[in-house]
C-alpha cells in the first residue's frame, strides 16, 4: 500500500515525485507519522527509505517560507539559503498560520504569510538537514537556536504532518533562478504572487493588482506603488557559464534553459558549461562561506554547525540552521574561490 502526501493530483509531475511509504497493517500513517517526530528513528533503515522517495529533481519547485522582514531582505538582494522546502510536500497547508510553523527567524506576527518560491538548478544544491550531513544539528541546545529544534530524521516537527525539510548544500546561497517569486498566503487559502525575479535587470517585477496591493505594506519598507524593486545587495553566489573558451555570467531557468545573462533577447546564448561560484574559508578549525568581505573583515557562515564549531568562532544563530560571524580577514586559511559544477 502506498501513501502520499495528497490524494490528488500530486505525484502526477516527474519533477516533483512524491513521498512514498509502504503502509500496511503493522505499520499505518499515525505510526509513520509518529517516527518521523522521534529521535530514535533517526537511523531507522524505514523511516530512510520513506524520507529518500521526496527526491529533489532539476526542476523542482522549492519553497521558503518567509517573515515580512525576510521579504524585504530577498526584495534587496538576499538569495535563497537555509531551510526549505518541496513545493508539493506542503501544498496541502493553505492558511497562513499553518505555514507560519514552518518560518526560519522564530517570527510569528501578522495575519499573512509570505513564501519565496524558485525551481532547483540541481539536486547536489540541497541536502537533508540529519545525519551524515549534518549530525550536529539535532544535538544543538535550545538556547543556540531560533526557530524549530532539528529533530535529525528529515522531517519537520509537526503534530499533524509528515513533511520532509531541506537545507541547501552547506546551508549556502543559491543563485536565484529566473521568474522566482514572492507570494503570500492570505486567510481563506488565497495564494497570490506579490512579485517575480527578473535576473536579467537583477530586480523584482510587482505582480500584485489593486485586490492585494495593501499586503505589500506589511513589508517593512514595502511600497504598494512600486512596480519594479531593484535588487541592492550584491549576492555571494553566483551562476557562471561558458562557451567555448569564454565565460560569462549565467542565468539557470530551469529544467531545461541555462543561459548567458544579457539585456538583450538575442544575445542570451545558451551556454556549454554551468557552475556555482561562491568564496569559502577555514576560521578557527570551522568550513565557511564568506559572504562579504572588505580589507579587514569577513562575515562568515558555518557550514556544518555544531557544538563544537559554535563555540570555536562564536557564531551567532539569525535563523534556523544559520549560525554566522566576524573575522578579521588575516586569520582565515584556505581562502578560496569554489566552483561547484553542474552537468547540463
Amino acid at each position: 500500500m502506498t501513501m502520499t502526501g495528497e490524494d490528488s493530483e500530486i505525484g502526477t509531475d516527474p519533477l516533483e515525485p512524491p513521498l512514498m511509504a509502504p503502509l500496511r497493517r503493522d505499520l499505518n500513517w499515525q505510526q509513520v507519522q509518529s517516527m518521523s517526530q522521534s529521535a530514535g528513528y533517526r537511523d531507522d533503515p524505514v523511516l530512510r527509505s520513506i524520507r529518500a522517495t521526496a527526491a529533489i529533481r532539476r526542476g523542482t519547485r522549492m519553497t521558503k517560507v518567509l517573515s515580512p522582514a525576510q521579504v524585504a531582505g530577498h526584495l534587496g538582494g538576499w538569495l535563497p539559503y537555509g531551510f526549505c522546502y518541496r513545493a508539493c510536500d506542503i501544498a496541502h497547508l493553505r492558511e497562513p498560520q499553518d505555514l507560519a510553523l514552518l518560518r526560519t527567524d522564530g517570527a510569528s506576527d501578522g495575519q499573512v504569510t509570505f513564501a519565496l518560491r524558485w525551481r532547483a538548478v540541481d539536486p547536489l544544491d540541497y541536502e537533508i538537514p540529519a545525519a551524515p550531513s549534518h549530525p550536529g544539528l539535532a544535538a544543538l541546545p535550545g538556547h543556540s537556536r531560533v526557530g524549530a529544534m532539528v529533530l535529525g530524521t528529515g522531517f519537520t516537527p509537526s503534530a499533524d504532518d509528515l513533511i520532509p525539510e531541506y537545507v541547501t548544500a552547506g546551508f549556502a546561497d543559491l543563485p536565484l533562478t529566473a521568474n522566482a517569486q514572492i507570494l503570500a498566503s492570505v486567510p481563506g487559502g488565497d495564494e497570490v504572487i506579490l512579485y517575480t525575479y527578473q535576473p536579467e535587470q537583477h530586480g523584482w517585477l510587482r505582480l500584485a493588482g489593486p485586490r492585494w496591493r495593501s499586503l505589500l505594506g506589511e513589508i517593512p519598507g514595502g511600497s504598494p506603488d512600486r512596480e519594479y524593486v531593484p535588487c541592492t545587495a550584491s549576492g555571494s553566489a553566483r551562476l557562471v557559464g561558458r562557451i567555448d573558451d569564454n565565460e560569462y555570467e549565467a542565468v539557470a531557468d530551469p529544467p531545461g534553459e541555462f543561459r548567458v545573462r544579457a539585456l538583450t533577447r538575442a544575445a542570451r546564448y545558451p551556454v556549454q558549461t554551468l557552475s556555482r561560484r561562491a568564496e569559502q574559508a577555514r576560521w578557527r578549525g570551522a568550513a565557511c562561506w564568506v559572504l562579504q568581505r572588505d580589507e579587514t573583515w569577513a562575515r562568515l557562515r558555518l557550514l556544518r554547525p555544531d557544538a563544537d564549531t559554535i563555540s570555536a568562532t562564536g557564531a551567532r544563530c539569525y535563523e534556523r540552521g544559520i549560525y554566522e560571524s566576524w573575522a578579521a580577514v588575516d586569520e582565515l586559511s584556505d581562502h578560496h574561490i569554489a566552483d561547484i559544477g553542474y552537468q547540463i
